[in-house]
């Protein structure tokens, strides 16, 4: 029998400033282990291109994950030691985007996906 892992990606909106908006997508998605998955979330009200973006998650049990994270320019990025060489953070600054590229999904992937902009 086929094992499959559902992920609960159900992305919200994280915002300090109430014009300022990441919008991202909310439907669950249903993988297979081993499989890989795309997230994605558009920035808007803030000056995209200018921003550190990152990605956390948010396991059931309310415990949070920093994913990692990418400068300004898309040309650095930085990760949690356990995401390092299965996940890619991008960005498409041209389009306000972010971008979550996960690898050899495992079942304690299973979590709540958010990007998140860097404020001091």
């Amino acid at each position: 029998m086929k094992t499959f892992l559902l992920l609960l990606i159900s992305l919200a909106c994280l915002s300090g400033v109430q014009s300022e908006r990441l919008v991202q997508s909310s439907d669950p998605v249903v993988i297979k282990p081993g499989t890989s998955a795309k997230l994605s979330c558009q920035g808007s009200g803030f000056t995209f291109s200018e921003q550190w973006m990152g990605w956390v998650r948010e396991t059931s049990d309310g415990r949070l994950t920093w994913i990692g994270q990418v400068d300004p320019s898309g040309g650095s990025t930085y990760y949690h030691d356990s995401f390092k060489g299965r996940c890619t953070i991008s960005r498409d600054n041209s389009n306000n985007m972010l971008h979550l590229q996960m690898n050899n999904m495992k079942p304690e992937d299973t979590a709540r996906y958010y990007c998140a902009r860097h404020t001091h």
